[in-house]
């Protein structure tokens, strides 16, 4: 047996010994691949990523997919764009969900490819469900998620001992009135916060931070296209960030805790 097409053994406590085949092997005719793209780098691809892009029929991507990362498919791959952007005209999921089955019926082999990681804030789990309810084979290729390479490329550690021993990953599609978070609770319990799509949210999530008992010079930082040659940074304080002094560009990241204050700006 090749390195490639070698399996590798999966335990769980309770459960039965799952044998899978090696992440970047060939898919088979009729599987979809639920691949993380990272933040927008191709660098910052898997090994399984890049090999399976390289392999398949077709690309079922999201509109944060750059086109240097989709260049990396089969010449002959068909694109399929499955773009969800807020205040556009989108895809719905159900109708991507039946695009993948559709294709898998058709015994394509499938990469659906999505900006950061399939399951944070990647609606994997609502494909991944179709998928089995429909009795297709899948995988699941994990990506970077951009709550943590944004910060990391602009030099800001998401953890740092001296800062924190805890950290939350939110959405900004919570800022509304019916928002399932206890705002005073999150922020008494977690000293940094890590925002995705709240860039245009941004003042009514600095208003209902400061509400919740948040200081007005706690720090905040806004990457816009992280590990893109057009990355953004801009840094400043919970009240500016109220006020709109913050530039905040669709799709950022947006980084609220004194971490933001131990940045090390690296080339």
């Amino acid at each position: 047996m090749s390195l490639n097409a070698a399996p590798f053994v999966l335990s769980m406590q309770g459960e039965k010994t799952v044998t899978r085949k090696k992440l970047s092997s060939p898919l088979e005719a009729g599987e979809v691949a639920l691949v993380g793209a990272g933040p927008g780098d191709p660098d910052l691809l898997t090994q399984a990523a890049v090999r399976l892009l390289a392999s398949c029929d077709v690309i079922v991507h999201d509109a944060l997919v750059p086109e240097a990362i989709l260049s990396l498919g089969a010449v002959d791959a068909k694109r399929v764009y499955a773009g969800k952007r807020g205040g556009r005209p989108s895809a719905a999921q159900q109708d991507i969900s039946d695009t993948l089955i559709q294709l898998a019926g058709e015994k394509k082999r499938i990469v659906r490819l999505k900006g950061g990681d399939p399951f944070v804030f990647g609606r994997g789990g609502e494909e991944t469900r179709a998928l089995v309810d429909a009795g297709v084979r899948f995988r699941v290729i994990p990506g970077i998620t951009s709550g943590v390479a944004a910060p990391a490329m602009a030099g800001i550690p998401v953890t740092d001992r001296t800062v924190n021993s805890s950290i939350a990953f939110l959405t900004g599609h919570e800022i509304s009135d019916e928002s399932r978070i206890d705002w005073s609770a999150l922020v008494a319990a977690f000293p940094v916060l890590v925002f995705y799509m709240a860039a245009k949210v941004l003042p009514e999530l600095a208003e209902r931070l400061l509400n919740a008992g948040l200081s007005a010079d706690v720090p905040v930082a806004v990457i816009h296209n992280a590990s893109l040659p057009d990355e953004t940074l801009e840094t400043g304080s919970l009240q500016q960030a109220k006020d709109g002094c913050l530039e905040a560009i669709s799709p950022s990241i947006v980084i609220i805790g004194e971490v933001v204050n131990e940045r090390t700006p690296w080339k």
